[in-house]
């Protein structure tokens, strides 16, 4: 059975490896896009979707799964990703 995860953005369950990574490192506090699972830390996921990530953003939601308020760095990165894709 593949691992199911709640995308921050809709609040649908998904397959975790359909969907984006975002880790806070344990050791060094920062935050990672995450797509090999190789960092281990706290995590929260979102769907590919631009219109989930674009909605994750505006309801700040990744600053609470991640527990966290330094997340600007990887809200920019998330933003490029809406805009490319």
């Amino acid at each position: 059975m593949k691992k199911q995860r709640k995308c921050q953005g809709c609040k649908k369950i998904f397959d975790a490896d359909l969907m984006h990574k975002i880790t806070l490192e344990s050791k060094s506090g920062k935050i990672f896009l995450n797509p090999d699972s190789k960092i281990l830390g706290r995590s929260a996921y979102v769907c590919k979707d631009s219109q989930c990530i674009k909605t994750m953003l505006k309801k700040k939601a990744l600053r609470g799964a991640l527990k966290t308020n330094n997340v600007a760095e990887i809200e920019q990165e998330l933003l490029r990703l809406t805009i490319e894709g």
